[in-house]
């Protein structure tokens, strides 16, 4: 009985949340898949099989999957190279199993070593790059397929703006302020606020369809066309649906080329999954940390009943995760709701769906933006330092400027070079700051001493000059690198001995291992000047 009650609660609580990602994710998935040069439908077939078969699989509480606007430009070569869909399929299927393999591996243990100011740029450089990308859908201008991700698909075009000025459409334009005045209300007035099971973005979505309807039946020109709405195929029959289903082409397999194409897909999706992972786990209020191997294991046995049926290759998607996490979600639930609606309302309702604006499903995404990116968090990283800042926003402006995993690239290039920087300056402090006039020396190492180090100690090492003392503490160190720790150990024991200088070495555990297994041992080793 308290298993139940639990589960209806859990229901309760995420369908609101499922819901506005079910609104956000249907078109996604149809621009994806359109933008792809796959069938419409394969898009949707990812996005049930994300939210229905990886949201039971993974613990993640807040990402969503689905297909993704980074796989695009591969998934779209792919099938033009192997020349049928059918093909391709078998290329999703082998990445399904890759996946499964580096989950197996236990490969999701690199997403520990993802910065929080670089995850942080990320989520912030995608709600810029929403913003940017919705206001053309916000305006009727609706020339980009819903889900591209990158600015400069093309290089710049510096007609743009002209062409946006010319193709706007003023009805398109009421139906999106009245659709973020509807989720401003509904996120602002408490009375409206605390009715959880009729979220704001259904109701904008209602408002929408209801007012372009109005315009339709007035005879107005403000009334918005069907290359405005949303486009789902309508199958007549079931024999027009089982049509619109593409199966694998098993003879792939025996094309070197399917086996690249799947190999890439792996290594792509994998890798914005975990980043994705990492984004989610940060926009999750209560903080729960996401088991990234069994994520992949469920990629990838999402990627394989994908392919088998006829749909795209799909990896956990920071734009849906974003919706869900704003939206409420408290768990898993709410991405599975959101499957359960893609395949119910797809099926039975078309009709209903491709009678909603774009227009209204970009207001939604504005607000899904500005939260991503909004001002506070830049001043939050100005406030936490350069160190911080600037590899913020480096990944910030790299990711609005190229895509999201060359953005990343360079937010963790700058994001290591700091640490680095870091490292190498605080290997160890001198008590003294000249080396040549100095009897008496101490070098008090720092809490962590790594291999970069040892170019730094080593050269202080070599100038401390004959007859003097010489003190190494290292009694707040934690971590020393083994060839540091016999680059230090050789100058005791030789160099020391002979050109008679006295060492005293402190806090030193007995070897290496010991810095890992025994925190209390030390030696101290002094030698004494002749007399």
């Amino acid at each position: 009985m308290k298993k139940s009650k639990s589960l209806f609660g859990g229901i309760k609580e995420n369908f609101p949340s499922g819901l506005v990602v079910f609104l956000v994710a249907l078109p996604l998935c149809l621009g994806i898949a359109l933008a792809s040069g796959a069938p419409p439908l394969s898009g949707i077939i990812a996005g049930i099989v994300g939210g229905l078969v990886v949201g039971a699989l993974s613990n993640s509480n807040i990402s969503v999957s689905g297909p993704a606007a980074g796989l695009t430009a591969i998934v779209l070569t792919a099938i033009t190279d192997l020349g049928a869909f059918e093909l391709f399929l078998c290329a999703g299927i082998i990445a399904g199993l890759i996946q499964l393999v580096l989950g197996f591996a236990r490969a999701g243990s690199i997403s520990n070593y993802f910065p929080n100011n670089v995850i942080e740029g990320m989520l912030a450089a995608i709600g810029i790059i929403i913003i940017i990308k919705q206001i053309p859908h916000a305006l009727g201008f609706d020339n980009d397929y819903e889900g591209n991700e990158t600015l400069f698909t093309n290089g710049i075009n510096f007609n743009y703006f002209s062409e946006l000025a010319g193709a706007v459409h003023p009805g398109a334009i009421i139906v999106t302020l009245v659709s973020v005045g509807v989720l401003l209300a509904w996120d602002k007035i408490p009375a409206l606020k605390r009715m959880k099971i009729l979220p704001g973005a259904l109701v904008a979505v209602v408002v929408g369809i209801l007012l372009n309807e109005a315009f339709k039946m007035s005879g107005s020109s403000l009334a918005i066309g069907t290359e405005h709405l949303v486009s789902l195929p309508v199958p007549q029959s079931l024999d027009d649906f089982k049509n619109l289903i593409i199966l694998p082409d098993f003879n792939g397999f025996l094309n070197p080329k399917v086996w690249i194409v799947g190999a890439t897909i792996a290594i792509v999706a994998s890798i914005e999954t975990l980043l994705c992972i990492e984004a989610s786990d940060r926009l999750d209020v209560q903080r729960r940390i996401t088991d990234t191997n069994l994520e992949l294991k469920a990629q990838g046995i999402g990627n394989l009943i994908s392919s088998f049926i006829g749909g795209l290759p799909m990896t956990s998607v920071v734009v849906r995760s974003s919706a869900n996490a704003n939206a409420g979600a408290t768990s898993k639930v709410s991405a599975m709701i959101h499957g359960v609606l893609l395949l119910v309302c797809v099926l039975s309702i078309p009709f209903i769906l491709n009678l909603i604006p774009l227009s209204t499903l970009a207001a939604v995404l504005l607000l899904v933006g500005y939260k991503l990116a909004k001002p506070a968090t830049f001043k939050h990283f100005w406030h936490l330092g350069k160190f911080q800042f600037i590899p913020f926003v480096a990944t910030v402006v790299a990711i609005v400027a190229t895509d999201l995993l060359k953005g990343v690239g360079i937010g963790l290039a700058i994001s290591v070079f700091y640490i680095l920087q870091g490292n190498m300056k605080r290997a160890y402090y001198l008590s003294r700051e000249k080396l040549i006039d100095a009897d008496g020396i101490t070098m008090k190492l720092a809490e962590e001493v790594s291999f970069l180090n040892k170019a730094a100690i080593k050269k202080t090492l070599k100038n401390i000059k004959s007859n003097s003392t010489v003190t190494i503490d290292a009694r707040g160190t934690s971590y020393i690198a083994t060839d540091v720790l016999e680059m230090i150990q050789d100058f005791a024991n030789i160099r020391a001995k002979e050109e008679d200088i006295n060492v005293e070495l402190l806090g030193f555990k007995t070897s290496y291992r010991d810095y890992e297994t025994d925190e209390d041992s030390h030696i101290v080793i002094t030698h004494k000047r002749a007399m």
